[in-house]
């Protein structure tokens, strides 16, 4: 963990039918001074879409070999690399080379314009899928932010509802790539 980093803990409890995913999940998370509590949210967001037991967060914000998240196989091979916000395509192209699927989840008000910037270079990569997350919901996500939380994520088909004591948010998640 980054030094002067901020510690949130979150207990997930995720009812995930899309994928008949159901279980809960202790996450510790160290906050980056340069990281907004915005962003942060969206890392335990793109936690919860993809849960698993293997999922384990991983030091993208220190380490430029290290995504947001990543899921590795018995042999310690990346089977799943995922990053959020919007890295440039030289990441991109290096987290395809390295693990089986990458997943990016950028948020905010441009990611159109983000997408279009890289898009002819990264155009070949097949195992590579880009989410979209509505800027409202990650400002509304932020607000639920506590150092201690717990949250309640339903994801049926395309409506995601992250919810805890200090309210619900609906969370819209499009499919950009």
């Amino acid at each position: 963990m980054a030094k002067n980093s901020t510690i949130y803990k979150a207990n997930l409890s995720i009812a995930d039918s899309e994928r008949n995913h159901y279980s809960d999940y202790q996450l510790t998370l160290a906050c980056h001074p340069s990281e907004t509590t915005e962003r942060m949210m969206m890392r335990i967001l793109a936690f919860a879409l993809n849960a698993d037991k293997q999922l384990a967060p991983a030091a993208g914000m220190s380490d430029a070999d290290e995504p947001d998240l990543w899921q590795k196989d018995l042999t310690g091979a990346i089977s799943r690399w995922i990053e959020v916000g919007q890295p440039d395509e030289r990441r991109i192209l290096k987290a395809c080379g390295r693990a089986d699927e990458v997943i990016i989840y950028t948020y905010g008000t441009k990611p159109k314009l983000w997408l279009e910037s890289v898009e002819n270079k990264i155009a070949k990569a097949k195992n590579l899928k880009i989410y979209s997350i509505n800027a409202e919901s990650c400002k509304a996500l932020a607000i639920l932010a506590e150092r201690s939380m717990d949250l309640q994520i339903t994801i049926d088909h395309d409506e995601i509802w992250v919810r805890s004591e200090n309210g619900e948010v609906s969370v819209e998640v499009k499919r950009l790539r």
